[in-house]
């Protein structure tokens, strides 16, 4: 994912903005088209959002991805987009913590205990040495059951918070993944020096953080057009006075090629705020496919 935020940031990726169709006021449909030059990688996400699947057993968030070939234009696969987009947010989230988190940062606050809180703590366990991990959901039985499933992938003192106060306090790294369209996150929640993973909130209309937060923090998006646009975290702020446009400090991608500073002291916050970009999804389903063919696994299908 480092290589892929970089490429796009260098202008090596074909990505225009989603097309989101809106259903109905709660139901969305949305898609990505990608093509990245330098892994000859060619394809589209197909994703939707229908929040009313939970009261039936359905994921509320599900998603296909169609992998081309870059020279025909001949369908190569198709495969589940809902997995690939669960580990590799994770995995960028990884990266933005690797350039911007403090070193020794330990302390880890989940808000939220979804799909996206799973992945998190599985990618960020595997890349920080974490001596404590508190997690917080807003609805009663959440926290105890996720505290439950992954205490043993923790492999660290793993708790449920009392409330989001109490996961963000002293927290070195903060992941906020949840579906509130209302901010969630206090600034004066946020100790000096922490880093922000904000994940939820990918529509203009809704966000997940004070936006005194953001205003006060070192801001970094995975794409400066689409965050301008997309991403309510920046596009109300910028609409309510609290910063402008230029607050953006820069596109993780641009941090990776070094074109930008990261962290500038140790007590900066810094916030990324991932909105998920087509590129990303297009470079997990190419990895994905030619491990497969490697494998020798999957299904040949004559359409």
């Amino acid at each position: 994912m480092a290589s892929v935020v970089a490429a796009y940031s260098a202008g090596e990726a074909v990505q225009p903005l989603r097309t989101v169709l809106e259903v109905d006021e709660s139901r969305f449909y949305g898609l990505m088209p990608a093509y990245i030059r330098a892994r000859s990688a060619l394809g589209t996400k197909l994703l939707s959002f229908f929040p009313a699947n939970a009261a039936v057993g359905l994921p509320t968030h599900m998603a296909t991805v169609a992998l081309l070939d870059p020279v025909s234009g001949q369908l190569l696969a198709i495969m589940d987009g809902s997995y690939l987009t669960e580990v590799r947010t994770a995995a960028v989230s990884v990266v933005s913590a690797r350039y911007l988190a403090r070193p020794g940062a330990s302390r880890l606050a989940i808000l939220g205990t979804g799909v996206q809180a799973r992945s998190h703590l599985r990618a960020l366990a595997a890349s920080f040495d974490l001596t404590a991990v508190r997690v917080w959901n807003p609805l009663p039985g959440h926290s105890d059951r996720f505290v439950a499933e992954m205490c043993d992938l923790a492999r660290t003192n793993l708790r449920a918070a009392a409330s989001a106060e109490d996961a963000v306090r002293d927290a070195d790294l903060v992941v906020t993944v949840t579906v509130s369209p209302t901010p969630v996150v206090d600034t004066s929640w946020v100790a000096d020096g922490a880093h922000v993973m904000a994940i939820g909130a990918c529509r203009p209309d809704q966000r997940e953080l004070d936006p005194r937060l953001v205003a006060r923090s070192r801001l970094f998006v995975d794409s400066r057009a689409a965050a301008l646009v997309e991403a309510g975290d920046v596009v109300i702020g910028i609409r309510e006075g609290h910063f402008g446009r230029d607050h953006v400090a820069g596109e993780l991608g641009e941090l990776v090629l070094g074109r930008v500073a990261g962290r500038r002291s140790p007590a900066e916050v810094t916030v990324f705020k991932s909105l998920g970009m087509a590129v990303e999804d297009v470079a997990a389903a190419e990895l994905a496919y030619r491990c497969a063919l490697e494998a020798g696994v999957g299904q040949r299908l004559a359409l």
